[in-house]
């Protein structure tokens, strides 16, 4: 079973959230297994490497705005979002994430630039 593009727009969101409430349970039970993660820094690492590597910088988000949610017409969707960080700073990203059934067997996140933010790198954050 796949999920349907209105079921991602419902999904997708709570993920982001959970991430910002640094609820680990939440995100792995959005995480499947197999699951691949690719962003510049991280080249198709799997899910144990992924929540070693990416979730330190859990939390450090006051929020996510989920601005566009485009299903691709098969398994997954591309994801505009900003989020703004405990700091203050805005980040503006894409994400390319893909299910297995209900749960997220890869995401590929491109970075971006919140509106008049300067290049930045993770640990900046």
């Amino acid at each position: 079973m796949s999920v349907a593009p209105d079921e991602m727009k419902r999904v997708i969101p709570g993920y982001y959230a959970a991430w910002a409430r640094a609820d680990r349970a939440a995100v792995e039970a959005y995480v499947g297994d197999p699951f691949s993660f690719t962003s510049p820094y991280d080249d198709h690492i799997d899910r144990d490497e992924y929540f070693r590597r990416c979730w330190p910088n859990a939390g450090g988000q006051e929020s996510f705005d989920v601005q566009h949610v485009l299903p691709d017409g098969r398994d997954g969707a591309l994801v505009l979002y900003e989020a703004v960080m405990k700091n203050g700073k805005r980040i503006r990203n894409v994400e390319h994430m893909r299910f297995a059934g209900d749960r997220l067997r890869s995401v590929e996140v491109f970075f971006g630039l919140g509106p008049g933010e300067a290049v930045t790198t993770p640990d900046r954050w």
